[in-house]
């Protein structure tokens, strides 16, 4: 998801065990919960929101900044949750729901975004598009107002997960892409944006991806292969820092100036996401 600096703060533990789904317990969902952020300035362009972190990813890719929350268990009733939400609406506008992949626990996600309504805040949503019975869900209800597709290229290694899950991620997430789209352009999902993550080794497949966007926002994120955090957590920063710069030639993310030249190729506009500079516009027809 996404890897812009933010003064987030975890509320709940971090847990690495396996992965499971949603229970339920009567009457009431239950979610497995990966954290909650009070208060983010970086999840939703121009909005203040919390933004509330769903445990359980069926894909591995190697750069997640919340690899943590993978697998593991920590489950939460809804309600739990909603009074968190609750305790953020006078700094916030809307709430955002990442992960993990938010979509994979359908039915815990669809309380909370009854819940953040009836709030009367925005609504929005990081996912991989693996799910596009949820957000199709969503949106029949009206429960939500940003989508961010997080692309994922073959070169990540859904094809994988797709062998152990019987995921057909490549066929989700153009349906996904295709129900989100068409909604934002009929006007009725005011916010749409496909990310792509660039490195070097999958640049090659961005030409197909815009095409199979088409005329939808698309944004190029700098990626930043992950370095595994060392056994030892805190006390062993210092080591982590030092083995972070011992690679740095290895996992150098692209400039802005080769991810611009990716984007001259595509020929259309996009937005350029990077760490050091943040998200511009970027308009080839500026350079004619």
């Amino acid at each position: 998801m996404s890897r812009r600096k933010s003064t987030r703060v975890f509320l709940s533990g971090i847990l690495n065990t396996r992965a499971s789904h949603i229970s339920g317990k009567g009457d009431a969902i239950r979610l497995n919960f990966g954290g909650f952020v009070p208060l983010s300035t970086v999840d939703w362009r121009g909005r203040a929101v919390c933004t509330v972190f769903f445990r359980g990813c069926p894909l591995r890719c190697s750069y997640c900044q919340n690899a943590a929350i993978f697998g593991g268990e920590d489950y939460r009733d809804t309600d739990e949750v909603i009074t968190l939400m609750k305790g953020s609406k006078l700094a916030i506008s809307g709430v955002v729901f990442s992960g993990g992949e938010p979509t994979l626990q359908k039915e815990a996600l669809l309380v909370l975004a009854r819940a953040a309504k009836a709030l009367g805040l925005a609504t929005g949503i990081q996912t991989n598009g693996a799910f596009p019975g949820t957000l199709r869900a969503l949106i029949d209800e009206g429960l939500i107002d940003r989508i961010a597709i997080d692309y994922k290229t073959q070169w990540e290694g859904f094809s994988s997960a797709q062998d152990v899950t019987g995921l057909n991620y490549k066929k989700n997430v153009r349906r996904s892409i295709d129900i989100a789209g068409n909604v934002f352009r009929e006007k009725t999902l005011f916010e749409l944006e496909i990310v792509v993550t660039v490195f070097y080794e999958n640049a090659k497949y961005l030409q197909e991806i815009s095409r199979n966007v088409a005329d939808l926002p698309l944004v190029l994120q700098q990626g930043e292969h992950k370095i595994p955090m060392v056994p030892g957590g805190a006390a062993n920063v210092s080591e982590y820092i030092a083995k972070k710069w011992d690679t740095i030639e290895q996992y150098t993310p692209m400039t802005l100036k080769e991810i611009q030249k990716i984007a001259d190729g595509l020929k259309r506009d996009v937005r350029i996401r990077t760490r050091d500079g943040g998200e511009i516009p970027y308009n080839r027809r500026y350079l004619l």
